[in-house]
């Protein structure tokens, strides 16, 4: 029988009647385990752009103002108007994290986006453990006016994986932000990386049931990309570690699929490394190859 989930784009195909793309930005932030408040150096896996290696916008500063923001949104606009015919998008706070900053500037950066009349969803990425109540009372007051996703990393529900790779947080502080954004019906979508270095199988599985027994809204699998210039890279070639393969990968999301509640959509499979940037694994920059390969799996 084919393995069944419901994809984003079929999310907001259905919501919206057509298809929406999310537009990067950069409103100049940093996060707790770069600046030295909790650690120094981020997620070993994490690239010096904060994961927002597609986002327009600055360097780290808290020097956005609405009117930059609306510039971003027009800029990404136009890198993906080859794409789509469509007139709405989500704008989509990637790079490091973007609850990281004075509320009044937060404030002004997000009302930027959403007010945007192209805008149909603010997406932003932030960490567990940078979601104050104050925080909390603005993000419910910008759901108000259109939907707001948070986007966590959870990353893995094992603490030794998460000390290991200096992320600075545990499982339990991820699992108590989930119900307190839930509780404030903000819709969660956590980060699930599958390959980090020591986990087995099971445990990656492990880790997406922990985030499926959480409220949240949405999921994303993201294979593990072992980029320059990280901590994670120089571990690698230290002392390199298993790697999977297109096929075990494809395996494995399979199974990770069949574990996932028809009720949480899915809103990755894989995931894109920058190609300047990527070690491992090479087979990933070929995405048209690995999704063909997802898809015959999953409708088998």
């Amino acid at each position: 029988m084919p393995h069944t989930y419901t994809s984003v784009n079929e999310y907001l195909q259905n919501r919206f009647g057509e298809k929406i793309y999310k537009l990067s930005l950069n409103a100049g932030m940093t996060c707790p385990n770069r600046d030295g408040s909790l650690g120094s150096g981020g997620c070993f896996f994490c690239s010096e752009g904060g994961s927002g290696d597609f986002a327009c916008g600055p360097v780290l500063s808290l020097s956005c103002s609405a009117k930059d923001i609306v510039s971003q949104i027009e800029e990404a606009k136009k890198l993906v108007k080859k794409k789509t015919k469509g007139s709405r998008y989500i704008a989509y706070f990637q790079a490091f994290t973007n609850t990281y900053a004075p509320v009044d500037y937060l404030k002004e950066v997000f009302f930027a986006a959403i007010n945007h009349p192209d805008i149909a969803i603010l997406s932003i990425a932030t960490r567990c453990d940078c979601l104050d109540e104050n925080v909390i009372s603005l993000l419910k007051e910008l759901n108000s006016i259109k939907p707001v996703w948070v986007e966590m990393g959870m990353q893995s529900c094992h603490d030794e994986t998460l000390k290991a790779m200096n992320c600075c947080y545990t499982f339990e502080q991820f699992a108590k932000s989930t119900y307190l954004l839930s509780e404030n019906g903000i819709d969660v979508i956590a980060h699930v990386i599958l390959g980090l270095p020591g986990e087995s199988r099971q445990m990656m599985l492990e880790s997406v049931l922990a985030a499926c027994s959480l409220p949240i809204s949405g999921i994303k699998l993201q294979l593990l990309h072992i980029l320059k210039n990280t901590k994670l890279a120089r571990m690698y070639e230290e002392e390199p570690f298993h790697i999977m393969s297109m096929e075990e990968y494809c395996d494995l999301i399979v199974e990770c699929i069949d574990m996932i509640p028809e009720n949480i959509i899915v809103h990755r499979l894989t995931g894109d490394g920058p190609r300047k940037l990527l070690i491992a694994p090479m087979w990933s920059t070929d995405k048209k190859k690995v999704l063909n390969t997802l898809n015959k799996l999953i409708r088998a």
